[in-house]
């Protein structure tokens, strides 16, 4: 399996760091946040090392993404959220610290005031269509 010594969610995986682990298996940990942005918020991490999700093998992306609902439903239960947000950072623009694949899942309750940025555009006309035909042409490529 894939490691990064240096990595501290490798080192929680291979339990040479403590963590207040909710759930694992043998692809998938998920674990409390040590910096909540709310009580409750976890980490869901592959145990394998991979720096982006735009590199995770699709076996490996689809079985963490299973995992997904049943972690919403019990923090939804474990903290009386009314709603989470489910959340990946990949890369240093997008604010990803630790540069291994993980998704944020943070309860969210009614003026909460945790926010976010959502500075919605428009496309000019025929651009929607030119950025779909470029993702078309990208998506049916042969991976390199």
């Amino acid at each position: 399996m894939q490691r990064d010594p240096e990595c501290i969610f490798c080192k929680i995986v291979s339990a040479q760091v403590p963590a207040f682990v909710v759930h694992e298996d043998q692809t998938t940990i998920a674990f409390l946040d040590v910096g909540p942005l709310a009580e409750g918020h976890l980490l869901v991490v592959p145990r394998e090392h991979h720096a982006r999700l735009s590199d995770l093998p699709a076996q490996l992306a689809a079985d963490l993404g299973s995992k997904l609902p049943k972690l919403g439903r019990a923090l939804m239960k474990v903290t009386s959220a009314s709603a989470l947000n489910v959340l990946c950072n990949e890369g240093a623009e997008a604010g990803q610290v630790v540069k291994h694949v993980h998704f944020h899942m943070i309860p969210r309750r009614d003026a909460d005031q945790l926010g976010y940025r959502w500075n919605a555009g428009v496309y000019p006309a025929g651009r929607a269509a030119d950025l779909a035909a470029a993702f078309q042409q990208a998506i049916a490529a042969p991976q390199s």
